[in-house]
């Protein structure tokens, strides 16, 4: 009886250990935006820097989420504040244009010259943050149309 008790404790602690669905606001952009967004959120890859991905809430095919605290990443979303003044804050990884945002938590990247603009926030945990782009890069060059390189 006592191996019983304890099988199902261990079951109780362990389904507590799950992170469940990522919290991650969803946008709403025009429809034909939000198609292209599907189809790149649709690409997205299953690790981000070795964190698997998880469900959001709400669910939406907008968004993703990797990892505990999440990666989040938002398809669809508004053009970055600041974006206009900061030409020179363009950075490439693997041919995608970046803005980088420090916040509070650690980085919103949001990628600039491109049709669509896909948010990235990593968290401090992830540090170097910026390493998380190269995960995401193949998706976002095969799902939004380049228009204008970094310079």
């Amino acid at each position: 009886m006592p191996k019983i008790l304890l099988a199902a404790l261990g079951v109780i602690v362990l389904a507590g250990c799950s992170p469940g669905a990522a919290p991650v606001p969803v946008p709403s952009p025009a429809p034909e935006v939000a198609a292209a967004c599907g189809d790149l959120v649709k690409a997205l890859p299953e690790k981000v820097l070795d964190a698997k991905r998880r469900k959001t809430s709400p669910e939406s095919p907008l968004t993703a989420a990797y990892g505990d605290p999440p990666i989040e990443m938002t398809c669809g979303v508004a053009a970055p504040a600041g974006l206009a003044e900061a030409q020179s804050q363009c950075f490439e990884v693997n041919g995608v244009g970046w803005f980088a945002k420090q916040v509070q938590n650690g980085y919103v990247f949001t990628t600039i010259g491109r049709t669509l603009y896909f948010e990235v926030a990593v968290p401090n945990k992830y540090s170097p943050e910026a390493n998380a782009l190269t995960d995401v890069s193949d998706a976002v060059q095969k799902h939004d149309k380049l228009v204008t390189p970094c310079i």
